[in-house]
Formats: C-alpha cells, structure tokens, sequence
C-alpha cells in the first residue's frame, strides 16, 4: 500500500501465522533464553504451565504480518512505539493475526516530503484473544524517490 492508501479509522487484517514449539525454541535459545521460553519441562511447571514465547517474537511476527501491508510503499523507517503491551502469553501452536488500525495519516508541517502514519497493532491467537497491543509510526519518503 502506497501512503495515500491509508486513513484514519482504516482496519487492516493479515494472518495467519502459525508459530510452532521450534520457531519458539529456535527464538528464544537466539535472543532470550529465559527457562519459560527455553525448558519445555520447566515451563510446564512454571507459572504459565507450558512453554510461551518471547514478547519480541510478538513484535516481530507482528511486524512481519504488517509488512505485508507496507510492500511497494514508501516507507523507509519507524521513529518508535508509543507503548508495547503483552495481555497474554503467545503459545506454541497458536494460530495469530494482526488487526492494524490507522489512527492518524499526515504530512509533517516542516517536511511535506515526509509522511507519517501512526498505527495500533493487535496480535490475536485463535480464541481469539488479544496477545499483543502496540501503536507504532511509521515514516514514508513522498520526495518521489526510489528506494
């Protein structure tokens, strides 16, 4: 989607993303290997009573499903998240969607050549529930250059 594509109020759907107990595991023994995340025998003893993910896996499987809305547009950067929430753990086999609601869509007053669209992710597994709330920029070059 191109940047003129978006408006406020707009709700955009992507998913399904299947996560497996391996791309859980392969994550977390990578980039956050806490015994919940890593120690299948563990975690089922634990507070959660089976393994979750990482709350990064979140964001980036997220994050992947948003891209899908961002190809061929002029996006080049994010300035940050406003807030990252994690309402429930994500779970091996949990089959996840993304809901993205454009909350605001505007030109920078001192860059016109910038655009800037603020966007609130929600990641569901397949009760559905919410496992992921976030609200995102996200920056687009409208000087008509080519990436």
């Amino acid at each position: 989607m191109k940047f003129a594509d978006f408006a406020a109020g707009q709700v955009l759907e992507a998913g399904p993303y299947h996560l497996s107990e391996a791309d859980v595991l392969s994550f977390a023994q990578q980039y956050d290997p806490q015994w919940f995340h890593v120690d299948p025998e563990a975690a089922a003893a634990g507070r959660f009573g089976g393994l979750i993910a990482s709350g990064w896996q979140s964001c980036g499987i997220a994050m992947r499903l948003a891209a899908t809305f961002l190809q061929g547009s002029e996006t080049f950067a994010s300035p940050g998240i406003a807030y990252i929430r994690f309402p429930l753990p994500v779970r091996p086999g949990d089959h996840l969607h993304l809901r993205a609601t454009v909350l605001n869509v505007r030109r920078s007053e001192k860059k016109p050549t910038l655009g800037i669209l603020r966007w609130r992710w929600q990641l569901f597994n397949g009760v559905p529930a919410e496992v992921l709330d976030l609200e995102v920029t996200s920056l687009f070059d409208l000087s008509g250059a080519t990436p």
